[in-house]
């Protein structure tokens, strides 16, 4: 007998436990919400999750594959009817977990998944802060493809902005011609000074 590969195993083999997963999918879908061990919801809270995102599909392909899982008629019909429509704006986080103690027989950790049906609260987006000292050229380059530039406006931009490179680039060359100028001075300076020490 196959181990599977992650998680605990329930029930005897591989089969039993899709069969089981299965089974327990229909009931979740069925009533909306299930007791169960730990173990077993979180084993099928992904499975569960899964099989709504192909509900949220809705297409023929995506019904038969529910279908081939759940081999439940009225359980697909509830989870493409009932419950697809409400997680259309979701996407995700369709169940939730909620552990409930210990069961009195076997002392069993005991949870209840259930799916969320409260309606999703969207958080406005906030604005994000404009660049004040973004280059004009960039701002060319992001104009929307439907709007007509005009070819003139746009040579000036580019004529403006490499007129400002040059300066940029004469101003760099001044400080650094600068420095060379005062130098020779210094250094004149430096000469008179032993010069009136000697006398």
């Amino acid at each position: 007998m196959p181990t599977p590969t992650k998680g605990p195993r329930l029930g005897g083999g591989p089969a039993h436990e899709r069969l089981l997963l299965a089974n327990l999918a229909v009931a979740l879908f069925t009533h909306k919400s299930i007791k169960t061990t730990e173990t077993k919801a979180k084993r099928l809270r992904p499975l569960a999750e899964r099989l709504i995102t192909f509900a949220k599909r809705g297409d023929l392909h995506a019904r038969r594959r529910v279908l081939s899982i759940l081999r439940n008629k009225d359980a697909t019909h509830v989870l493409f009817a009932d419950i697809a429509p409400l997680y259309k704006e979701r996407e995700g986080g369709y169940t939730r977990i909620t552990k409930l103690g210990f069961r009195k027989g076997d002392n069993a950790p005991m949870a209840q998944i259930e799916l969320v049906l409260e309606q999703l609260d969207k958080k406005p987006a906030k604005a994000k802060p404009v660049q004040a000292a973004a280059p004009k050229a960039a701002a060319v380059v992001e104009a929307p493809v439907d709007e007509v530039v005009d070819e003139a406006i746009v040579e000036e931009t580019v004529v403006a902005d490499a007129s400002a490179v040059e300066v940029a680039e004469n101003v760099v060359e001044e400080v650094a011609e600068a420095p060379a100028a005062e130098a020779p001075a210094d250094e004149a300076a430096s000469d008179e000074t032993p010069a009136d020490e000697a006398k």
